[in-house]
């Protein structure tokens, strides 16, 4: 049988896998075997926190779409029913860029509302 090489495909390898290790702490930048395992993990978390992120953005929309409310006299939770019955579509994204940046715009969306 003929005799299989694989030192440029495992030379390779190493080098995909150092390039993404760039940056890390000690010996995780330089040895394979080290940033093999910190890249495993790095990408766990990376992975994790892609969705934790739309969590707390989401969460963080509500508290300032609540607190704007609030101050018209209206609770975040019946601000949103009432949204949803007048047939605005707007996001809390939104929403909240609005309360925060444009309050008198978010004030004529109370007005029409409560309308």
């Amino acid at each position: 049988m003929v005799r299989i090489k694989r030192g440029k495909a495992a030379k390779k390898h190493k080098k995909h896998l150092l390039k993404h290790a760039k940056g890390f702490r000690w010996g995780r930048k330089s040895k394979f075997k080290l940033a093999k395992d910190a890249l495993a993990h790095a990408w766990e978390y990376a992975y994790r926190d892609r969705k934790a992120k739309k969590r707390e953005k989401r969460q963080l929309w509500q508290v300032k779409i609540n607190a704007a409310s609030r101050a018209n006299g209206v609770s975040y939770s019946r601000l949103i029913h009432a949204l949803k019955q007048n047939n605005i579509e707007l996001d809390r994204k939104i929403l909240a860029e609005l309360a925060e940046n444009h309050p008198d715009i978010f004030k004529k969306i109370m007005e029409k509302i409560s309308q």
